[in-house]
């Protein structure tokens, strides 16, 4: 189950999803949270997206895959 999870996440989709979801948690924090926990969150919400667009994913390296998603999808396909 874990495999196909960060299958998924270090895929081309699985990135995308990864920057939308960044931007989605910018969007709360500045627009709905606001002030300091807003920004707070603002800030958290830049590590999605420059794990999508830099390709590394803190969950994968958290379950025990490396943080490159290139060399993550090099393990799981094993080439």
């Amino acid at each position: 189950m874990k495999e196909k999870f960060v299958q998924f996440m270090t895929s081309v989709q699985g990135r995308l999803v990864r920057v939308l979801l960044g931007i989605a948690i910018i969007s709360l924090g500045m627009f709905v949270v606001q002030g300091i926990p807003g920004y707070i969150m603002a800030v958290v919400g830049l590590v999605p997206i420059a794990g999508g667009l830099f390709d590394f994913c803190l969950v994968g390296a958290l379950m025990g895959y490396p943080l490159s998603g290139a060399e993550a999808r090099r393990m799981l396909t094993g080439k």
